[in-house]
């Protein structure tokens, strides 16, 4: 059990991690400066800013942090980095990405599974395209290998490799692999490269007259521009786009994800309406949304303010509520429990989705 160190609640659901309530989240500032401890301690620990930086010369817009990067520095994401007054990656280029990848072969394990077109082609892969860091800093993070690979700015080849966009397109051109799905970490901080790969894909896919879907699975705080671009790739090409929205109260998205909630969120809402609005008249879902169910911390409320805001855009919109693994700083934390996952479905049907799906139900006690 752990006490909350503001209003003295208890529960085994508290993580040491956060160290308070979510009730108090939601209403002391306090809350919030004890729960951003861990993250800046984690983050000097390792060597990555323990936040988005404001005071250096250049300004990276990929993203919502829209990092002023010192010289000799990286951004929050610990991808982009300013060398010599000039905006480029760890890898020394944008035409370059430090990553690992493997064939996942279909039905894969995918948070679009549901509706995924591909779910029933026996015999063939999705190229799964894990990168290298994440410009959030999620406590509970279920994939923190990505951090590692980036520890105090170095690049570790035992973790990963570096790949150029001619690269890794001709492994995506193999002939089983029928869908590319970028995920990590997140594809943001490389989205300039990725973007390039599609590309390069997508022109090699049609002159073969073969087919290749391009997904994006994302915590959806990239530029719109950005955005809008991933999502005209998987709109040609059949793929999906998956938007992972943590949190709806902007002081418990912060105190899990470790940057500014409230802007997080009003990118988030910003990039949802952007692509269901490019979904408008097809017929597979161009996005879908998920949500992990942190136990404690990702309650009824905050689904089903996610929820009702989904479906005031488009409520038949898929969404995916998926069951939480103790990872990372969060490792004391049980899985979710079907009490509270039940209560959370429950809460997206009332706020007026037509399509929910629960990921990851084997975890569930």
């Amino acid at each position: 059990m752990v006490k909350c160190k503001l209003c003295g609640y208890e529960s085994k659901e508290i993580s040491k991690s956060i160290g308070v309530c979510v009730n108090c989240l939601r209403k002391d500032d306090q809350a919030l400066k004890t729960a951003m401890e861990s993250h800046f301690k984690w983050r000097e620990l390792i060597g990555l800013p323990p936040e988005p930086p404001k005071d250096g010369e250049l300004q990276c817009k990929i993203c919502v942090n829209e990092c002023n990067i010192p010289r000799g520095g990286s951004g929050y994401c610990g991808i982009i980095w300013n060398k010599d007054g000039m905006l480029t990656t760890i890898t020394g280029t944008f035409d370059k990405a430090y990553l690992h990848w493997y064939l996942d072969p279909h039905p894969t394990n995918c948070v679009a599974e549901p509706i995924c077109p591909e779910r029933e082609h026996y015999g063939f892969y999705n190229l799964a395209v894990f990168y290298a860091g994440c410009n959030l800093d999620c406590l509970f993070c279920q994939n923190v290998q990505h951090k590692y690979m980036i520890k105090e700015g170095r690049i570790d080849l035992r973790e990963g490799i570096v790949l150029s966009t001619d690269e890794l397109a001709n492994i995506a051109m193999q002939r089983r692999v029928t869908c590319v799905c970028y995920f990590g970490g997140d594809p943001t901080p490389h989205s300039i490269y990725a973007l390039k790969v599609s590309r390069k894909i997508l022109k090699q896919a049609e002159e073969s007259k073969e087919m290749k879907r391009i997904c994006w699975e994302t915590n959806g705080l990239e530029n719109p521009k950005i955005m809008t671009k991933m999502a005209e790739l998987s709109l040609k090409s059949g793929g999906i786009v998956k938007i992972d929205w943590k949190a709806y109260t902007s002081s418990v998205y912060q105190a899990l994800t470790g940057i500014n909630g409230e802007k997080a969120i009003k990118r988030i809402k910003e990039n949802i309406k952007l692509v269901l609005k490019m979904s408008e008249g097809r017929e597979l879902p161009l996005l879908v949304v998920s949500t992990l169910v942190v136990p404690h911390y990702i309650d009824e409320h905050e689904v089903f303010n996610i929820a009702r805001y989904i479906a005031g855009i488009n409520p038949e919109t898929p969404y995916v509520l998926l069951a939480f693994a103790p990872q990372h700083l969060m490792y004391d934390v049980p899985t979710t429990s079907r009490r509270q996952m039940e209560k959370v479905y429950k809460a997206a049907q009332e706020a007026g989705l037509k399509n929910i799906y629960i990921g990851n139900p084997w975890l569930l006690r």
